[in-house]
């Protein structure tokens, strides 16, 4: 993360502070979390007036391979049995066709989102560039409304960001 981030503290400030929109200032925050023996892996998570909305990480994604059946049975069990198969399907199954994230993801997209514009961030195929942009002070009335035509094409999660941003609007 360090290498794309810098610290999370500045990040941190640079998305709730700086590039937040005023109308969710104080609303909305981010968390990064990393514990011991996780092999330099994070859980991002936003939270939205203190209440938990989205987290990213390789478990949040495993745990939704499990839970839909994607994964094959597995004959091991413990750790070896969580594990197994997700790498398999991490690469037969891109980002734009299932709702979890990984950290990595979280990362990429964020770095996206700094180094392009916000138009290029808001009509971007990654939806997590899209959530950063939503979110971002730089989104005016124009395109808001102009978003609020596509909102049902947003995949089920993201139209929680929208909604919110378009309705603290007035649009």
């Amino acid at each position: 993360m360090g290498k794309i981030l810098g610290s999370w503290s500045g990040m941190r400030k640079y998305l709730e502070k700086e590039m937040l929109a005023e109308c969710l200032n104080g609303r909305v925050r981010y968390n990064c979390t990393s514990y011991i023996g996780m092999d330099g892996c994070h859980i991002f998570e936003i939270y939205i007036d203190n209440k938990l909305i989205k987290q990213f990480s390789w478990e949040t994604v495993n745990t939704y391979f499990i839970k839909n059946n994607y994964k094959r049975s597995s004959s091991y069990v413990g750790i070896i049995g969580y594990w197994d198969g997700f790498w398999e399907l991490m690469d037969t199954m891109p980002m734009q066709y299932r709702p979890e994230y990984t950290d990595n993801e979280f990362c990429e997209a964020l770095e996206n989102y700094r180094n392009q514009s916000i138009q290029d961030s808001i009509n971007s195929e990654n939806p997590l560039e899209r959530m950063f942009a939503i979110l971002d002070r730089r989104i005016g009335k124009r395109t808001l409304n102009n978003v609020k035509e596509s909102l049902e094409n947003q995949v089920e999660w993201l139209q929680f960001f929208y909604r919110l941003r378009l309705d603290l609007e007035n649009i």
